[in-house]
């Protein structure tokens, strides 16, 4: 999402110096926030605003759009429907003719099998427990202050990652 507002924001702070530039009334002032928000988080105050500003045929507003149909993506449940969909989204956004959103779809499609993994697993798993397993691997190889063999390695986070019993030691230390 950070990806989405950044190429929004850059389609948004363009278009609205070429508007003052061509003469034209600041329609984009003061709308950075309002274009960031999702709908629902909307004040009562920001709804109006937002939909006088949807009525326009603007780049930012057609980002604002694609942005906003993308999130349908997160309500399938089969991998092969969400597929058929990000394939869509991403030929759609490709043919829009907004740099920084093409920018988006190009990344999209270079993790397309990364992001449906999350539907493979039905759902179930965030990258959340990956980011816990790298972080606790790293940690292993940290605290182990380098290890001259691999295999030394494989077996310390066999035992860290899978929480096997140590093996007897000759020594007792506590």
């Amino acid at each position: 999402m950070k990806m989405f507002n950044d190429a929004l924001d850059k389609v948004r702070r363009k278009e609205s110096a070429q508007l003052v530039k061509d003469g034209y009334e600041p329609v984009l002032k003061n709308t950075r926030w309002l274009i960031a928000k999702r709908p629902e988080n909307l004040t009562e105050k920001q709804q109006p605003r937002l939909e006088e500003l949807l009525s326009y045929n603007l780049k930012s507003v057609r980002a604002y759009l694609l942005r906003e149909q993308f999130q349908q993506l997160w309500e399938y449940v089969s991998p092969a429907w969400a597929m058929k969909f990000l394939n869509e989204w991403i030929r759609k956004t490709m043919l829009s003719k907004i740099e920084p959103m093409k920018k988006v779809a190009k990344t999209l499609r270079k993790h397309q099998p990364l992001i449906l993994n999350w539907f493979k697993t039905k759902r179930q798993y965030s990258s959340g427990i990956v980011e816990a397993i790298n972080a606790s691997a790293k940690m292993t190889i940290r605290t182990a202050h380098g290890f001259r063999r691999f295999d030394t390695l494989k077996y310390a986070l066999f035992h860290r990652l899978g929480e096997l019993p140590l093996p007897k030691t000759t020594h007792k230390f506590f």
